[in-house]
């Protein structure tokens, strides 16, 4: 089942790899990573799923303990996460690397080989019932924020299950 976006699919028939990507890694890209891999396992998929920041600032640091006790009342488990840089060797490895924001996604866009640029998208171009394009960072504000992440991830991720069902 080859990714959106890539028609060849992973190569050497490889689980297809998706790549969730924020600033720090320590508030929507874990979550989308938690929120994803749940909800793709229970519709049957078997991918890998991961995440990264654009930004070296929490590397290493678990995700923040406000995303990950709102994730957990929403039934989603962060606690074996750690944050991480998104490498060079991303680019190849990954067949989509989805950003949380247009920030990110330039960022993405200006690190990427013109080879692997295809794979890059936002992650909200997947949500059918939200029309925010981004997914907004709840770090400075309150807890609605992170509810609200919670929300825009889980229709983003429903839409790119069923892209992915459909591929």
């Amino acid at each position: 089942m080859a990714p959106p976006g890539d028609p060849a699919g992973p190569a050497g028939g490889r689980k297809p790899a998706v790549l969730f990507v924020c600033m720090g890694n320590i508030c929507r890209s874990p979550t989308a990573e938690g929120v994803f891999r749940q909800r793709a396992e229970a519709a049957g998929l078997q991918l890998e799923v991961d995440s990264a920041g654009t930004h070296a600032y929490h590397v290493g640091n678990p995700p923040d303990a406000r995303s990950a006790r709102h994730a957990a009342l929403r039934g989603y488990d962060l606690s074996a996460q750690r944050a991480r840089q998104v490498s060079a060797s991303d680019f190849a490895h990954y067949d989509q690397l989805l950003a949380m924001d247009h920030e990110n996604f330039a960022r993405l866009q200006a690190a990427c080989p013109p080879q692997h640029r295809h794979k890059l998208a936002l992650f909200m171009q997947y949500a059918t019932r939200s029309d925010s394009d981004v997914v907004p960072d709840p770090y400075y504000g309150g807890a609605n924020g992170f509810d609200r992440v919670l929300d825009y991830i889980e229709d983003a991720s429903d839409g790119l299950i069923a892209a992915l069902k459909k591929a």
